[in-house]
């Protein structure tokens, strides 16, 4: 009877089982309901959720054209191969992509030197994982996080592993390393040199199995007038460089990506804005998986604008021509003589409204012996000027009421006390003002600078009264007519030259002829040009125009800005003695007897200006040897200006002017060129 009892109470135990599983379900299957019918389209939405970023295409950037509408700077097209990495990829599978592509493409062997050994062994543990992470103890895994456990992995791979890397594999790091430069959405360049249209086309037909690689066109500048003015052009970056790490932030905070070209140096740098462009804005439509399903155009991109330079550059070829044949006609036949002279630097510009026609920089290099532009030099060197700048000291006395129009002064070498007598090259006897200028007196000016200082009875080989105040004050005459300062041109980083400082009586008097502070060649053009324009410094600049690009190439956009002449100021000195230096200047030129008569003398054009010869020590192998810079500025024609000039020559041999007058040579050849080329009839 027992038996049958527990019998019968297994089948109710079992009901009751049943019971609950099926209670169980039924919830379930209520949830379930609940799931899809009330909260399915919410959850629906949220499964298929997509996200829109904003990606800016860089275009390309504006063409530079000289005054006469020649392209000087345009963009060459070139075959690309970039990256853009999808959202949330990974390591491993960029390292398939990488694989994928170097059947396809060979970069170029100076890459593979710049791959790493952290590089190389990154690679061979993203292949080789589960046997690098075999080599991490428990006790180091649990002392370490992630980060530091897979550094000492890297640190466990072997020199022989390493080294074990092949060709292709070191390709194949190379094409990875630039994958994980890549930004998201933002175009990576692989390769953009010497992309091969079979290279190009095997990318293209593969791109179903290379996700992120994309088979594209680039550009490069490209000079169709070669080396000529290529200084001034300047450089950009390349796309792999990107913008400059030390000014990252400055960059980023206007808009750019790490990847962007931007301008290095020159006219690129110093008109960015404007030859940069409007990138092109793109809204990509991507899903949580990182799959892009759609892309729109914001708002369409745009070329950079174009530059129409104040350059002329047949002329300019013209000027670099005569500067260096003139530099090389000097140093061969007369080598010993001027073993220092390297360099010619020129200045060609219209004195009335800072229009730069022509800087031409040559130079020759003592290792491959070859003469090379070196233009920037015109900018950025500064020389004693010598004699050039006493068209400014007899201003300055005018100015400074030390002397008079017309004053006599006898030309004899001044002796003070303690100190070696200082003289013009030979006693000149009586000369006034103008005379002065036209025989190039220093002890003309040397009385000038002792009355600045305020000695007005010198007496030879007495001591003198002397106030220092007089160097700031002569400075201050030279700065209204740009000598000492920037003359404020439209390039990055001109030099201001080398003030000497506050010395003795001697080194004022130095001063007054160009043998104390240092000058550029583009501030003696200036100077110049101020004498020439009645007394109205106006900058000096290389941008004529600015003209908006258009969708076809081959056509300059209307004009979007013009450059108008900007008076930077007026000398304070009175017409009549701006017309008195202006006569001088003319006497140099035209009258005999004048340092430069036998060149320009009845000359068409009717030149004015002013010769300058400054003597320098230098030493070599401690051995001292006595040279001298030459200089030349002028202007015609006198009666009515419209072109400027200043020559430097550095380094010449003691009394190389009896050689051959290089600095009035070049000075002469450029005016006849200039009115050759430009015929006022």
């Amino acid at each position: 009877m027992k038996k049958k009892r527990n019998q019968a109470q297994l089948p109710f135990r079992l009901n009751i089982l049943f019971l609950a599983v099926f209670g169980m379900f039924f919830i379930l299957i209520i949830q379930l309901g609940f799931v899809q019918i009330l909260k399915g389209e919410s959850y629906q939405e949220a499964i298929d959720a997509t996200t829109e970023d904003i990606t800016k295409n860089p275009v390309p950037r504006g063409r530079l054209y000289d005054r006469n509408y020649n392209v000087v700077v345009d963009n060459k097209p070139l075959y690309s191969i970039t990256y853009t990495p999808p959202k949330g990829i990974q390591e491993e599978e960029k390292l398939k992509v990488a694989k994928k592509l170097s059947e396809f493409i060979t970069l170029d062997k100076d890459e593979i030197p710049k791959i790493s050994d952290r590089n190389k062994r990154e690679y061979w543990y993203l292949n080789n994982e589960e046997e690098a992470m075999k080599r991490i103890t428990d006790k180091e895994k649990e002392d370490n996080d992630d980060g530091e456990q897979y550094q000492l992995a890297l640190e466990k791979i072997t020199e022989e592993e390493v080294e074990s890397l092949t060709e292709k594999d070191m390709e194949i790091i190379a094409i990875k390393r630039e994958f994980d430069k890549a930004y998201a959405l933002s175009p990576q360049i692989v390769k953009n040199e010497g992309v091969t249209m079979e290279e190009y086309s095997q990318v293209a037909e593969h791109l179903d199995i290379l996700p992120g690689v994309n088979a594209t066109t680039d550009w490069e500048r490209d000079y169709p007038y070669k080396d000529t003015f290529k200084p001034f052009f300047g450089s950009i970056t390349s796309q792999k460089q990107g913008i400059p790490a030390d000014n990252e932030q400055y960059y980023l905070t206007r808009g750019y990506s790490r990847n962007d070209r931007v301008g290095r140096s020159g006219l690129e740098l110093y008109y960015e804005d404007l030859l940069k462009g409007r990138k092109e804005q793109v809204e990509h439509t991507t899903t949580n998986s990182g799959k892009v399903v759609g892309t729109k155009v914001l708002v369409p991109g745009e070329r950079g604008k174009d530059l129409v330079l104040t350059v002329d550059m047949e002329f300019q070829e013209k000027v670099d021509e005569i500067v260096r044949e003139e530099l090389k006609k000097t140093k061969e036949k007369y080598p010993q003589q001027n073993q220092f002279l390297t360099d010619a630097l020129a200045v060609v510009m219209n004195p009335k409204t800072g229009e730069i026609y022509a800087i031409s920089g040559q130079s020759y290099n003592k290792d491959n012996k070859k003469y090379e532009n070196q233009a920037y030099k015109a900018l950025y060197d500064a020389h004693e000027a010598g004699s050039s700048i006493k068209g400014a000291t007899i201003l300055a006395g005018y100015q400074s009421g030390v002397i008079t129009p017309n004053e006599v002064i006898f030309d004899t070498p001044v002796k003070i006390q303690g100190t070696p007598p200082k003289g013009s090259y030979l006693p000149l006897g009586s000369v006034n003002d103008l005379t002065a200028l036209k025989r190039s007196s220093n002890v003309y000016m040397f009385h000038i600078a002792m009355r600045m200082g305020g000695e007005f009875n010198y007496t030879k080989d007495k001591s003198i009264r002397f106030n220092t105040s007089a160097f700031q004050d002569m400075r201050s005459y030279f700065s209204q007519f740009g000598l000492g300062v920037e003359t404020g041109i439209d390039f990055p980083n001109e030099s201001t030259g080398v003030n000497g400082g506050i010395g003795d009586p001697g080194n004022l008097m130095d001063l007054g002829i160009g043998q104390f502070d240092t000058y550029t060649t583009l501030q003696l053009a200036q100077y110049v040009s101020t004498i020439a324009n009645d007394g109205y410094r106006v900058r000096p600049h290389l941008l004529k125009e600015v003209r908006t690009s258009l969708p076809n190439e081959t056509d300059l956009g209307p004009v979007y800005e013009s450059v108008s002449t900007d008076v930077m100021n007026r000398v304070q000195m009175s017409d009549e003695h701006i017309k008195r230096v202006q006569d001088g200047f003319w006497q140099v030129y035209q009258e005999t007897g004048g340092t430069a008569a036998s060149t320009f003398k009845g000359v068409d054009y009717k030149a004015a200006g002013k010769t300058g010869t400054a003597e320098r020590e230098h030493f070599k192998d401690g051995v001292k040897y006595d040279i001298e810079n030459h200089t030349l500025v002028g202007y015609a024609p006198f009666d009515d200006p419209e072109v400027a000039f200043a020559v430097i020559v550095p380094g010449l041999g003691k009394h190389a002017s009896n050689q051959l007058p290089v600095n009035r040579n070049i000075g002469k050849r450029i005016l006849d060129t200039y009115f050759e080329m430009y015929d006022r009839d």
